[in-house]
């Protein structure tokens, strides 16, 4: 990993919720709507999460002319180990029931 992560009660619930299914791509959307954290919150997360080594990025194409190309995050392999240190005693996400585009 790259530098060290500030591991913020929303940074450890974002983690907690990737780690559910953390071989899987996810949108930023569907982790704000799983979170309840706002794009000001999440978005840099996911970034400073991705600078570190934690997460890996893509983009996927737009599927339709005029939309724009999507994000997608997946934690890395040592991504995955530094979550579930990190996730401990981390807040549960206020979603029971994630929503979570299968890609």
């Amino acid at each position: 990993m790259n530098r060290s992560i500030r591991l913020s009660s929303q940074t450890r619930m974002l983690l907690s919720a990737v780690l559910e299914r953390a071989s899987q791509w996810h949108y930023g959307y569907d982790l704000s709507r799983v979170t309840g954290l706002k794009a000001g919150t999440l978005y840099p997360i996911l970034m400073r999460l991705s600078d570190a080594g934690w997460l890996e990025t893509r983009r996927e194409e737009p599927t339709a002319p005029g939309r724009p190309s999507r994000h997608m995050y997946r934690l890395t392999q040592d991504g995955r180990a530094a979550a579930r240190a990190a996730t401990n005693d981390a807040p549960v996400p206020p979603h029971s029931n994630p929503i979570y585009n299968e890609v």
